[in-house]
């Protein structure tokens, strides 16, 4: 029996029903041994073909002399040989049918240039036969109903390693890592059941591995490692069936160049992934702990529709501790109802506090039903989504009634209960698994419970975008376009530039003070000179009197003088379109001379609505500015808001590579105006790993 045809090739790595270990021998602690060794051991029932030049037999299995000998469909192919054997026998596999294989062999792009082309050859050997090829060096896959080990990873050379089980499913890039977080999943219980490892990544990448997995019924949340980061059509069909959290590595510069020199991938920009991320609904997380705390939410089958958290607490400083994470953690602390509260306050000690977070006390322990009480009166506020149950200390039969109590309310409301049991594990070693079998994650402290919380309401927050009508496109600047010519482009589209005139003599720029209203500012402009403030480049309040003045000097620098329409006032800010590995970027922010040291921005991965840019500005100091500060009126956000649209409708049909950069558009009481205009070709940071 062989997975169906009409399945998805790459289920083969945790449904496989026949198994090809090409490289396969019986010598003791080879890695050509171990996937065999694994399979018997732990009840792998389909047909397994080690294949060897040798024949014989290998681990009492008849062994082939090449995969064409085998004579029956081939699922999935372990190729185990030197890297100089892989073409030969990852051709083989093309010529015998196979759907899909792992190339566990190490020495291609992660070695350089000439790794890199004996690596472009696997691919298009592969996808000539319409095979998919996962690797090369790859430690494999694991999991699965029908126990399929398909690695050589140490997890699982120790007798009393089980096989994994679980509705998780974990992908990761980093096969070592994988595997790693895979037994530390299994030791904490959290219960991941199939784990997926990428490699290189030369045709199969994580995130198709993801979309994959998500469309398995058995699969109920996705936990990914990943260092480059750029289908982000496979991640969202992931997001749109199942939770899934990532550990994307290459935060800082150094992380990027570790990244790259482990696999070859490259890092993006770290804003440009986390709006890519958030958009889709996908949380992000830190470290391979908060992974793992998020995988443990996700195995509760719960969601979380809203932000709203109720805390109930047998410690007033857990309470706090909670209450300062949700804050953090971009959750809000629940604001009972009056009938809510009332309620508590009937069943609360007076020594206790009746408002979130509520403070049972530690009466819970003396007085039975006060904890169940309380619980109940709180999951039935409306107002509250999530709840965090806080317990310094937690023993004995206490255990089992709180447990009980609170698998009770997660069953009945369907929302996310998560404990913060803060105590030794040898005061109750059996809490953790009777909270999980009660659908209830623990964690050691309040601060991981609230985070893990707040991943899963991220999952459920993925921004709606609103159909819009697109407005009018202009044409494509020139690489070495002026300011002058950037910004007849944007006006043709409608956007709000001043009225302008470029000068070549004394009598012209004369003439444009006059025509743009007296006043004026003036600018070099000069091909490649990018920041004219820096260079001297800018005069403002120009009159008939100084221009004169103001174009000889600017005159001096080697080029024309834009004479524009000088508008004062107003609050700067910066807008930016430029190119990424996930698809064009906008940047709202903080403007003027200054947005570098200030460094306030938002990023989006287009396209964007207007409440995606009002949500940018929500984000940056520009609210505040925008709003009026020190007694100065409000600024017109609106407007601010449909000239970014503009902006990004005007450079829709521009080629790859452009670099747009406005700085400052001018906001006003009554509309905006963008003041000042650049455009760079640049080549968009990659974030592919290097993949063909």
């Amino acid at each position: 029996m062989t997975v169906a045809t009409d399945m998805n090739p790459l289920s083969a790595l945790w449904a496989a029903r026949s198994i090809a270990v090409i490289g396969a021998t019986e010598r003791p602690r080879a890695m050509g041994r171990l996937p065999i060794d694994y399979l018997l051991r732990h009840g792998f029932d389909g047909f397994i073909a080690p294949v060897n030049p040798k024949g014989g037999t290998i681990l009492g299995i008849p062994a082939y002399p090449s995969i064409a000998a085998v004579g029956q469909p081939i699922d999935l192919a372990l190729v185990m040989v030197p890297a100089s054997a892989v073409a030969d026998a990852v051709r083989e596999c093309a010529a015998a049918g196979v759907r899909t294989c792992i190339v566990m062999s190490s020495g291609f792009a992660e070695t350089g240039p000439e790794g890199e082309r004996a690596q472009a050859e696997l691919v298009g050997i592969a996808r000539s036969a319409g095979m998919r090829m996962v690797g090369p060096n790859c430690i494999g896959s694991v999991g699965g109903p029908g126990a399929v080990m398909a690695t050589f990873s140490p997890v699982f050379s120790s007798e009393s390693t089980p096989v994994p089980s679980g509705s998780i499913a974990l992908v990761s890039q980093s096969g070592a890592l994988g595997f790693g977080a895979l037994s530390l999943a299994m030791e904490r219980g959290v219960p991941v059941g199939i784990a997926v490892t990428t490699g290189n990544e030369a045709d199969v990448t994580a995130a198709e591995v993801a979309a994959c997995l998500a469309a398995d019924p058995g699969v109920t949340g996705l936990l990914m490692y990943v260092e480059s980061l750029d289908d982000l059509d496979s991640l969202r069909a992931a997001a749109d069936l199942v939770p899934v959290a990532v550990l994307k590595a290459g935060r800082s510069e150094a992380g990027a160049l570790a990244a790259a020199s482990h696999t070859g991938a490259l890092a993006t920009q770290d804003k440009v992934v986390d709006a890519a991320l958030a958009a889709l609904g996908i949380a992000r997380v830190t470290d391979i702990d908060d992974l793992l705390d998020v995988g443990a939410i996700f195995a509760s089958g719960a969601r979380m529709p809203g932000r709203g958290v109720g805390i109930l607490t047998t410690s007033g400083g857990s309470g706090i501790l909670a209450t300062d994470a949700i804050e953090v953690a971009g959750l809000e602390l629940a604001g009972l109802g009056a009938d809510t509260i009332t309620a508590l306050e009937g069943i609360v000690p007076s020594y206790g506090n009746a408002t979130n977070p509520v403070d049972v006390t530690a009466a819970v322990m003396t007085e039975a039903g006060l904890f169940e009480r309380c619980l109940d009166v709180l999951a039935d506020d409306d107002s509250v989504d999530g709840i965090v149950a806080c317990f310094a200390v937690l023993v004995g039969d206490d255990v089992t009634r709180i447990a009980t109590a609170l698998g009770a309310v997660r069953e009945r409301t369907g929302m996310p209960v998560v404990v913060a049991r803060t105590g030794a594990t040898s005061l109750a070693p059996h809490a953790a698994a009777l909270l999980a079998e009660a659908g209830v994650p623990a964690y050691s402290t309040p601060e991981r419970a609230v985070h893990a919380l707040a991943a899963l309401a991220r999952t459920g927050m993925r921004p709606a975008s609103a159909a819009r009508a697109a407005g009018p496109t202009c044409e494509s600047p020139g690489e070495q376009a002026s300011e002058d010519e950037l910004k007849g482009l944007l006006a043709s589209a409608g956007l709000p530039i001043p009225e302008s005139v470029l000068a070549r003599s004394i009598d012209e720029a004369r003439a444009g003070v006059a025509a743009v209203g007296g006043v004026a500012v003036c600018k070099a402009v000069v091909p490649g000179l990018l920041h004219k403030s820096d260079a001297g480049g800018v005069v403002l309040g120009v009159r008939p009197d100084t221009i004169d003045e103001a174009f000889v000097r600017l005159k001096a620098l080697g080029g024309d003088v834009l004479v524009e329409r000088f508008v004062p006032g107003g609050v700067e800010v910066l807008v930016g379109v430029t190119p990424s590995s996930l698809g064009r970027v906008l940047t709202v922010g903080v403007g003027g001379v200054l947005t570098e040291v200030i460094a306030d921005a938002a990023v989006r991965v287009l396209p964007v609505s207007a409440d995606d840019v009002r949500a940018m500005i929500a984000e940056t100091r520009l609210a505040r500015l925008l709003a009026g500060v020190r007694g100065a009126p409000a600024a017109d956000s609106e407007a601010l808001v449909q000239a970014v649209l503009g902006i990004v409708d005007a450079t829709r049909e521009w080629p790859d590579g452009f670099e747009l950069d406005l700085n400052p558009i001018t906001v006003l009481t009554d509309g905006c105006w963008i003041l000042d205009a650049a455009v760079a070709r640049t080549t968009p940071r990659s974030d592919d790993g290097g993949h063909p």
